[in-house]
């Protein structure tokens, strides 16, 4: 039986690596989980998988469940609890799927203690990606790739010479508003941005699919988990999410890895690796479907996805900012403070003030974390 810990266990991903869990009762055991403030959801998730080991977001959650754990169920909250559900107890693997770049510490710590990483925090390669492979790399720790995009390279790679690639092509829906023109976003609303047109997923990351922000966070991060340039890296739009991307070889010959889109595919592979088990996703049809469409990305109309690649060749701290940036800024719309238009606007603003520092250790990236927030929540 594997061990494993969750980071994020009450989010989109979290739940659905439950789902899996759940479905294999036999082959897993959850060593810990930490969520942020839905306490009520954690508490359901520990008496159904009994871990030994769980961390809320703050000391004032903490308190308030103490008295509902069971006994024997160790306790920790914040960044420090963060850590310890990621380097203490006893999971092999442990799954990163909190939102943000709060994930980076505790992915760090994890990488140390030796544990196997199912990545679904992207922006801890986006903000620290040289830190992360470096120090994973020295401790002989696989980065296993959960979103989807990433998975499906992965798989298309098994047994492959990575020599061999001529170029990598990840894939996007398009977002909630991949057929509305430019003119046309000026007065959308929260809600319409949170209807994704394919897949269930939490509200920061489906603004950012609207945005197009989360795949240029996917290319970085792509850049940093297959080791390629991004002259390497392409987007292409395809609205049915069932090409979830694809590679390209040397001699012409293209790879692709297909399904429907649901998440828990590329969870339970990232756990079971190099192994395959039964899922509980539906089976894709290609008849039932009929057509596959495909259209080239316009950089015009998704301006964040030509700044993020930017940001991702010029490498240090532009990433750490350009991500911070729009953390803020995806904050701000979803409280209603700013129009949707305005957190590209944001995100661009920060970055002209920003002084790129090459090669940045890990205070520096914090620093720089913390300082573009601060412009990002004034503007």
């Amino acid at each position: 039986m594997k061990r494993i810990s969750i980071l994020g266990s009450t989010g989109s991903i979290g739940t659905q690596t439950l789902d899996v869990v759940a479905m294999h009762p036999d082959q897993f055991i959850v060593d810990g989980l930490a969520a942020g403030s839905n306490t009520d959801l954690l508490l359901e998730q520990v008496r159904r998988f009994n871990p030994r080991r769980v961390s809320v977001s703050s000391k004032q959650h903490a308190e308030e469940i103490r008295s509902s754990l069971p006994a024997g169920v160790e306790l920790f909250y914040g960044n420090e609890g963060l850590v310890e559900i990621a380097a203490g107890g006893e999971a092999e693997t442990v799954v990163t799927a909190l939102v943000g770049s709060v994930g980076l510490q505790s992915t760090l710590a994890a990488i140390e203690a030796g544990r196997h990483i199912g990545l679904a925090n992207k922006e801890t390669l986006v903000t620290a990606g040289h830190l992360v492979t470096e120090l994973a790399n020295r401790k002989g720790v696989k980065l296993l790739p959960v979103d989807s995009e990433h998975s499906a390279i992965f798989q298309c790679l098994n047994g492959e010479n990575r020599a061999d690639i001529a170029s990598i092509t990840v894939t996007a829906s398009g977002g909630s508003f991949r057929d509305y023109t430019r003119d046309q976003l000026v007065n959308v609303t929260v809600e319409d941005a949170l209807r994704h047109p394919n897949w269930s997923m939490g509200a920061k990351i489906t603004i950012d699919s609207a945005t197009m922000v989360n795949k240029g966070l996917e290319v970085i991060e792509a850049h940093w988990l297959f080791s390629l340039p991004y002259e390497k890296i392409n987007v292409l739009l395809h609205p049915e999410s069932i090409i979830h991307s694809y590679v390209e070889f040397c001699d012409s010959s293209i790879i692709a890895q297909l399904g429907s889109p649901d998440m828990r595919v590329p969870i339970q592979y990232a756990l079971t690796y190099p192994n395959r088990w039964p899922s509980p996703a539906s089976r894709l049809s290609l008849a039932e479907i009929g057509r596959l469409t495909f259209r080239e990305m316009d950089y015009v109309r998704y301006p964040l996805l030509k700044l993020a690649i930017e940001c991702g060749k010029a490498g240090g701290t532009a990433t750490t900012a350009y991500n911070a940036a729009n953390e803020v800024a995806v904050a701000r719309f979803l409280r209603r403070e700013i129009p949707f238009l305005r957190i590209e606007e944001i995100i661009n603003e920060v970055l002209q003030r920003h002084e790129n520092a090459v090669n940045p250790n890990l205070q520096q990236i914090e620093q720089c974390d913390a300082v573009t927030r601060e412009i990002a929540a004034k503007l």
